[in-house]
């Protein structure tokens, strides 16, 4: 088990330059996973008791955090995250805020999921931001408003204890709890500011939604699939060709370096079950001068099944939507695109049914973490 960096303290006032040249970081092994709380998914910040300075929404957008010193408002300081006034206390003999006193925000999920780590980022927050963190958890059917959220009957898992945390800092938690979250509750202690945060998992979609839809993408991030490993990370993320909807800029997509072997690149994927596939499209969208010249698609039933190519080595187009019919279905439970000799692809989509077997253990997974 690799140890989880902390961070605690102030950072140094800003002065002037990169604001990011004394940023705290280091490299978090559940980052691996999808972020469940991306706004791409569908996640959203539904409700926070106090944003007087900054807006509980910039919690979760993508990218880091910006900082610009001259930037103010009629609130004062104008920062890029979720930022509460000071919280006092209650006379002038005891004008500290109480122990129990924090703010708090609730995050819904883009994918219902098991977290595996949580990432609360103080970028920029040097001197304001929380002196510590604490996250809950909780699953909640259907589409439920804060009210009923915040209600005596909803039951919240700790996902991380108070802790403290530090200014200017990418403050990471590996979570160990087997559960399916659909919302989570952010507290900071008392008050400060957070810049972003990040919620890393696996995806456990509610199976009788599968059932109804009956043919989907087996392979989608919110269907439950998801990137086991890849050839090359060196622009992008490979998660990014099962993330929602098309591509809408380059980098939305995966791109590799240029190869100067006789190689190729490639990704392999776990379905979100054993299915039977039906149907394949790889799109090429915004990748014009980069994308992959050919592609093919394999699949494989089991851990130590062998590769069955669905889709033979075929030239692609860039900026272009391809859609493919098998001539057979396959069977399986992980798939792999090839691509020729490098470039990139912005999606893939394998349109199946999971199979008796499949839409059994897709029950059973759900059973036991919810």
């Amino acid at each position: 088990m690799t140890a989880i960096p902390t961070f605690t303290g102030d950072a140094h006032p800003y002065s002037g330059g990169d604001p990011y040249a004394d940023y705290r970081t280091a490299d978090l092994p559940f980052t691996r996973y999808a972020n469940l709380a991306d706004r791409q998914l569908g996640a959203g910040v539904v409700a926070a008791n106090d944003e007087f300075f900054a807006q509980r929404e910039n919690l979760l957008l993508a990218g880091r955090a910006e900082f610009d010193p001259e930037h103010f408002g009629h609130k004062g300081k104008i920062m890029d995250g979720w930022e509460t006034r000071r919280r006092r206390g209650t006379s002038a003999g005891h004008p500290w805020p109480a122990a129990e006193d924090h703010d708090w925000a609730l995050v819904r999920l883009g994918a219902p999921g098991v977290v595996r780590g949580i990432v609360v980022d103080t970028a920029h927050f040097r001197g304001n931001y929380p002196q510590a963190v604490s996250v809950e958890g909780t699953s909640a059917p259907g589409s439920p408003s804060p009210a009923e959220l915040l209600g005596d009957d909803v039951k919240w898992t700790t996902l991380v204890p108070r802790t403290p945390v530090g200014g200017h800092a990418a403050n990471g938690f590996a979570v160990s709890v087997e559960q399916r979250f659909t919302h989570l509750r952010v507290n900071q202690h008392p008050d400060g500011g957070i810049a972003r945060l990040r919620v890393y998992g696996e995806v456990v979609p509610d199976p009788e939604w599968l059932a109804v839809l009956g043919t989907f993408d087996v392979l989608a991030l919110e269907n439950g699939g998801r990137v086991e490993d890849a050839s090359d990370l060196f622009y992008s993320p490979a998660t990014n060709t099962i993330q929602p909807g098309r591509s809408r800029k380059m980098d939305d997509g995966w791109e590799t370096r240029r190869r100067r072997d006789r190689g190729n690149d490639w990704i392999r994927y776990r379905l979100a079950a054993q299915s039977q596939i039906r149907a394949v499209e790889i799109d090429t969208a915004y990748l014009k001068g980069n994308s992959a010249g050919w592609a093919s698609v394999s699949v494989r039933d089991g851990e130590d099944g062998d590769w069955r190519e669905v889709l033979p080595r075929t030239r692609l187009q860039p900026d272009t939507n391809h859609r493919f019919v098998p001539a057979t279905p396959a069977v399986g439970t992980h798939a792999r695109v090839d691509i020729f000799p490098d470039g990139g692809i912005s999606r893939l989509r394998l349109f199946g049914t999971p199979t008796g077997t499949g839409a059994a253990d897709l029950a059973a997974r759900h059973r036991e973490l919810s």
